[in-house]
């Protein structure tokens, strides 16, 4: 998909770089536009956790959809669960995203939402006179991602923000109207091309560790990351909401974290149950495809954690989504999503209104599933003047 590179000089080079799986879901169809594009040119550059083996190893799956990898960057130090790894992290992601994106003469960067090397990569592209289109800008959310986010506003030339009130968010942090393009978020693409209602599909899910799950019945999912700024809870918070599942006493399937620090905490706490057992039959997974993560969403009970999918895709697909604790907090969301802190009462009580509940209605706050195009149009057209200047 990346395309011949012989008349690459009259096209511009656009540097997609990948470091977890959600990147890839959030992108892939944006990157197959960009392919296809007669004026663009796909460089795909792959770090951080999407290359790491206890993350899931992320590049045989990008590489079976057709797209070449086309460079690298192992900056993630050590197992990046702790607040001196995700700075050296952070560091080595800058330096050495920067030297690639000048090896590969990248006219523009795509940096993707709010992780902590989302700024270190937009900031080698600040620093190599790399135009940047940054991707959900202008939201809002808890815990260190809320001053990223609008940190790489800041730094970006076009914002491709995923509704409406994200865009007038950007227009009050002073860019230009004429810069923000409202496109939906791009996961929500690869979700009308899958057949989630196959519960065939979803039965024949394999890999993981821990108990086996007959999926034909009621289970349901958890996926919850440490909060950066309340790291020293990570292990508590994960404790609290295994008490409240538990106390569901329905089947389980445990999703592992992000390279987040705090990590450390989640994964002795997550340790901890496969040890000793959660109480309920439990599966762990430390990375799936987005196509049988979301045959899981539709078909769980609930999803319970802090992971913005059940906010963003939960609502697509109208799954019951508890959110615990402050990491979402403050992002539009639909109807489906009941916010709760990070204890086990409230957890558990919330779990059982959404089990009572049960499904939601399609909600299409965060776009139709038609963001890829209009990612790739906008890219394709965007001004590559490097200048720019707030607006009052």
């Amino acid at each position: 998909m990346t395309g011949d590179r012989a008349d690459s000089r009259n096209r511009r080079r656009v540097a997609v770089v990948l470091t977890t799986r959600g990147n890839y879901a959030k992108m892939k169809t944006a990157m197959a536009a960009i392919a296809a594009h007669p004026s663009l040119e796909l460089v795909t550059i792959v770090g951080g956790g999407i290359v790491q083996a206890r993350f899931g190893d992320y590049r045989p799956a990008i590489a079976a959809d057709g797209f070449a990898i086309d460079a690298t960057a192992d900056f993630l130090v050590g197992d990046g669960a702790t607040l001196p790894a995700q700075v050296e992290s952070a560091g080595r992601a800058t330096a050495q995203i920067g030297h690639l994106l000048l090896s590969h003469r990248a006219d523009i960067l795509v940096a993707i939402a709010d992780r902590y090397e989302t700024l270190a990569i937009a900031t080698a592209a600040a620093c190599t006179n790399v135009a940047i289109a940054h991707l959900e800008g202008g939201e809002v959310s808890g815990s260190i991602d809320e001053r990223i986010r609008h940190a790489v506003t800041k730094l970006a030339h076009l914002h491709l923000p995923a509704t409406e009130d994200a865009a007038l968010r950007i227009e009050r942090m002073g860019e230009s109207r004429a810069r923000i393009a409202v496109v939906g978020t791009p996961s929500l693409d690869q979700l009308r091309s899958f057949d989630v209602e196959d519960r065939t599909a979803l039965c024949a899910i394999g890999g993981g560790s821990g108990d086996a799950l007959d999926l034909s019945r009621d289970f349901v999912v958890v996926s919850q990351h440490p909060v950066p700024t309340e790291l020293v809870d990570a292990e508590a918070q994960i404790d609290a909401t295994a008490d409240a599942v538990r106390a569901t006493g329905l089947p389980t399937i445990w999703l592992l974290p992000n390279m987040d620090a705090g990590g450390s905490g989640v994964e002795a706490a997550i340790d901890r149950m496969r040890t000793r057992g959660l109480g309920v039959p439990t599966r762990f997974f430390p990375s799936l495809s987005l196509e049988a993560y979301a045959r899981l969403l539709r078909h769980t009970r609930c999803l319970v954690g802090n992971s913005s999918s059940g906010i963003r895709e939960g609502a697509y697909l109208g799954t019951p989504a508890v959110n615990v604790g402050s990491r979402q907090s403050g992002r539009q969301r639909g109807k489906n999503v009941v916010d709760v802190p990070c204890e086990s009462g409230a957890i558990a009580a919330a779990i059982g209104r959404q089990l009572a509940h049960g499904r939601y209605e399609s909600d299409p706050v965060y776009g139709d599933g038609r963001a890829g195009t209009r990612i790739c149009e906008a890219i394709a057209s965007m001004p590559l003047a490097l200048e720019k200047a707030i607006t009052y």
